[in-house]
């Protein structure tokens, strides 16, 4: 019976530990098209940023490699301000894009966004993106304590 109780209270205290705070972001754009997810999720000290994509209004009328790019770029930087983050808490990028021969437009864009010490990255190719787009991004922030 002994044992029963201090197994309960140690289980009680694990499972009180593991909770966490959630607070579910959406952009201005993604509350506007009712769109069914959340652009971020932030879980106590770390932000998880949705694929992000540059406006569709704007793919359709046509914007250059460098102008997408500083859009999904700027983009993160607000989400991740909005969480109260720089984006030196930015610790991993995920790309997605439809032409590998963007690479070197992308990063000419890209490493304005940080200083010293650059996320850990993907590039991935990827055939089609929605709306058109050549780049989605998505991304983890953590915030340093």
């Amino acid at each position: 019976m002994k044992w029963t109780f201090l197994i309960s209270i140690l289980l009680l205290a694990i499972t009180a530990g593991a909770q966490s705070d959630r607070k579910f972001m959406k952009s201005k754009a993604a509350a506007e098209r009712h769109l069914p997810f959340s652009s971020a999720v932030l879980v106590d000290h770390t932000l998880y940023i949705a694929g992000t994509i540059a406006d569709p209004d704007k793919l359709r009328a046509g914007m250059s490699p460098e102008e997408e790019a500083k859009f999904v770029m700027e983009q993160i930087k607000e989400t991740v301000g909005g969480a109260g983050m720089t984006m030196d808490d930015v610790v991993s990028i995920q790309v997605f894009c439809t032409d590998l021969d963007l690479y070197q437009a992308f990063n000419g864009v890209y490493g304005k966004y940080f200083h010293d010490n650059f996320p850990a990255r993907t590039f991935v190719g990827a055939s089609k993106l929605l709306f058109g787009a050549r780049f989605e991004v998505n991304s983890i922030a953590v915030a340093k304590h």
